[in-house]
């Protein structure tokens, strides 16, 4: 389900400073450390998928894991919509395993739907289930060193990118790129790992950092990296609001934050916060964050009128 594929424009050079002025936390430039080799995210996302290498073997099995899949993450799927796309051209960057290019094929009309991902085994897992469907869709694999992604310009009416731009080199010419094949008008929406949620300050700095006797010596965000999509993933990370909309504007899109989704995991963390909020060993900023929290009639947890979930949901508009 990850990708990247990255080229800058003469709009986008890199500007020390300029995307990480809100927090130090958070590298933006390449981790050249962990992607010398770009077999490594290939053959690691060819292990690790959305569906776990699920096989379906009718329609109606396909669209229940739909389903329950964005039921995991309550008001994920309001956020990151998969229909409202007739007569457009949609891209699917880091697709997997054809997960929303199901959503995309059933729930909307597309003019063309395309899915590029990192992982052939993935992509082949996705032929197998749209043909199921019966859904046209054109599927590219693409090669992390490539400068450029496999369009030409402005080839894009609307780029669906979930849970992908935080593990790839760059995500800052990954950006410039998704602007560069975006028509004039084009939309782009992402999901990205979000800092203000309850999976980073109860699970990673109280339940795994301050309780597991492994992670003690380790960084909130090196903890963060190891508990989302597996220790061994090669890169991933997570921005704050406003870290990513000065990310997002300095690839040059008018950025906005249309809100964040909790998932069910943490949800069930929930009652843990107040033997975290006690610890002496949990920074103060964490347990702030933890003291801050209110909760809307169905139990979503928000903090200064966002939920506090994992899922951070933008839209980009060039």
């Amino acid at each position: 389900m990850r990708s990247g594929a990255h080229t800058p424009q003469a709009s986008c050079e890199i500007q020390p400073g300029a995307a990480t002025a809100t927090r130090a936390r958070i590298p933006t430039e390449p981790l050249s450390a962990r992607t010398t080799d770009e077999r490594l995210s290939e053959a690691y996302w060819s292990r690790h998928n959305v569906t776990a290498h699920r096989v379906f073997n009718s329609v109606a099995e396909s669209l229940a894991y739909f389903d329950w899949r964005n039921d995991q993450y309550p008001g994920y799927i309001d956020l990151m919509p998969v229909s409202g796309c007739d007569g457009r051209v949609v891209l699917d960057f880091g697709c997997g395993p054809g997960n929303d290019l199901v959503g995309f094929g059933t729930f909307s009309k597309p003019a063309n739907l395309i899915g590029m991902d990192v992982s052939g085994a993935s992509l082949a897992e996705a032929e197998s289930r749209l043909r199921l469907h019966g859904i046209r869709t054109e599927l590219v694999k693409i090669n992390e060193r490539d400068e450029r992604i496999p369009l030409p310009d402005e080839a894009i009416d609307y780029l669906h990118c979930s849970g992908v731009l935080m593990t790839v080199a760059d995500p800052l010419k990954t950006l410039c790129e998704f602007r560069r094949v975006l028509r004039e008008g084009g939309i782009a929406r992402l999901m990205v790992y979000n800092y203000d949620s309850i999976w980073l300050h109860l699970y990673v700095a109280y339940i795994l950092r301050a309780k597991v006797e492994a992670f003690r010596t380790m960084s909130v965000m090196e903890v963060f990296w190891r508990s989302t999509d597996g220790a061994e993933c090669p890169i991933n990370r997570c921005w704050t609001a406003d870290e990513f909309l000065a990310l997002g504007e300095q690839s040059g899109f008018e950025v906005t934050h249309i809100g964040n989704a909790v998932s069910l995991w943490e949800l069930g963390l929930l009652p843990q916060r107040f033997e975290a909020m006690q610890s002496l060993e949990l920074p103060a900023e964490h347990r702030k964050f933890l003291m801050e929290l209110e909760f809307d009639r169905k139990g979503i947890p928000h903090r200064r009128g966002q939920v506090a979930g994992i899922d951070g949901c933008y839209e980009l508009r060039k």
